[in-house]
């Protein structure tokens, strides 16, 4: 635990509330406890006090608690001030505060300090904002496994097998004319392949985690007057779009965030697709296009009493290659077709009527399936990062780069470091060290 500066900062939410919360944080806040209540408080104890201002009259009068470190969340002193959740009172013991030498918290630096006095490792702690930010209850479920060690212990479990390998490598390296070829008695390579597999197992459930905080980002495409909006109030089961039969209606964008079987989804209502010599409405085809970059799914929304136009087979052509496109032939109620999904070569399409709400489950059906989400049969995900999968993708790469280079040790040993290196980052822990203490311990390199 490192000697730092103390910070203070509110803890709860700004506004008027029934209870507020300050937390402060530092090396030792015996003097503050002082101060503040006018006497010593036991540890991890509630204690109802006064609490004082500098000339010894009561700021606010409500529940104290002292965690003394390095028993506590920040593993330092930690004193909270759980008090009326006025924002004038909640000023006035900030001031007091910071009057007795404590500066304010950067954000995060809470959760920062538990991470440098190794209360958290880095997944851990990313986790505390997933957690807060979840808008789903298997997000939240997810983050609080993140946050509870589940990920840091799938990826732990990889580094230290991993290390076990390249401890082998490493005696082999040093001891070249031993009778003993210790990689071929260790099977070096069926243990490389068994690591890929596992690391394979890790980096598909992180995907699917992925989704949970990042959300599935889906727009909503199409023709004017095909029924882009109706789809989107269905979906919302309420009326956030307008609906008319004058084309152009929409004119900007409409976001709406669904919880479909506990996966996240960003639907993105746009601007009907189309020629138009109309200023305002060519400012929406516009953004149209723009929301379709970023998307991760396209629903290209049909009329299904004239199939796929030349206009509508102009806009499909013109999707980037990249993006995952469903078709949406709409108006069934009018058609008379049944709903269904047809998934006829790569392209899959869902007849569905937004009106009357016929074939819109097929349609979630097809978005979960999509992006990978099983629903319920998710209970053991955690949560991922963007940062989490690209260090898993890049120790991915230099497994299979070492596969051939089992007898070139020394071109072997350093695909071996990259990878560890990758999984070291998503902790935050540095195994350098480590490895020369398992090597010197095991193999007696120095005797």
């Amino acid at each position: 635990m490192t000697k730092r500066e103390t910070i203070v900062a509110v803890a709860t939410a700004p506004g008027r509330s029934g209870i507020a919360v300050i937390r402060l944080s530092g090396a030792d806040l015996t003097a503050y406890t002082q101060r503040l209540v006018g006497r010593p408080l036991p540890a991890r104890r509630a204690v109802l006090s006064d609490i004082y201002d500098a000339h010894g009259e009561i700021i606010d009068q409500g529940i104290v608690v002292f965690f003394p470190g390095p028993n506590s969340y920040t593993g330092e002193d930690v004193l909270e001030l759980q008090g009326h959740g006025g924002a004038m009172v909640m000023q006035l013991l900030v001031k007091r505060c910071l009057e007795l030498g404590a500066r304010l918290a950067e954000p995060g630096e809470f959760t920062k300090r538990a991470y440098l006095n190794d209360k958290l490792d880095l997944a851990q702690a990313e986790s505390v904002a997933d957690l807060i930010d979840a808008t789903t209850a298997h997000a939240a479920r997810a983050a609080l496994r993140s946050l509870q060690g589940a990920f840091s212990e799938r990826v732990t479990e990889l580094s230290v097998a991993l290390k076990e390998l390249r401890t082998l490598v490493e005696a082999s390296l040093d001891f070249p004319d031993e009778e003993i070829d210790l990689l071929q008695q260790a099977d070096a390579r069926s243990r490389l392949i068994g690591l890929r597999d596992r690391l394979a197992a890790v980096l598909l459930a992180s995907r699917r985690g992925s989704l949970l905080r990042e959300g599935l980002h889906v727009v909503l495409a199409g023709q004017p007057n095909v029924g882009k909006s109706s789809l989107l109030n269905r979906l919302a089961g309420e009326d956030l779009a307008i609906v008319t039969p004058i084309p152009g209606t929409t004119r900007d964008a409409i976001h709406l965030s669904l919880d479909i079987n506990g996966m996240p989804v960003h639907v993105i209502d746009t601007a009907g697709l189309r020629d138009t010599q109309d200023l305002v409405e060519q400012h929406g085809v516009a953004r149209t296009w723009a929301s379709i970059e970023r998307a991760d799914a396209v629903l290209v929304v049909m009329d299904s009493a004239y199939g796929e136009t030349a206009a509508d087979s102009k806009i499909m052509n013109r999707l980037p290659f990249r993006l995952s496109c469903i078709r949406i032939m709409n108006k069934i109620d009018l058609s008379g077709v049944a709903p269904i999904i047809d998934r006829a070569g790569n392209r899959v399409t869902v007849w569905l009527s937004a009106l009357t709400g016929a074939g819109v489950d097929l349609l979630r059906e097809v978005l979960m399936d999509m992006a990978g989400w099983k629903g319920g049969a998710e209970e053991g995900l955690y949560m991922a990062r963007h940062r989490h999968l690209e260090a898993l993708e890049q120790a991915r790469l230099h497994f299979e780069l070492a596969l051939p280079l089992v007898a070139q040790l020394e071109l072997f040993a350093e695909e071996l470091r990259l990878a560890q290196e990758a999984l070291a980052s998503i902790t935050g822990r540095h195994t350098t060290e480590e490895l020369l203490g398992e090597i010197f311990s095991r193999f007696c390199i120095g005797k």
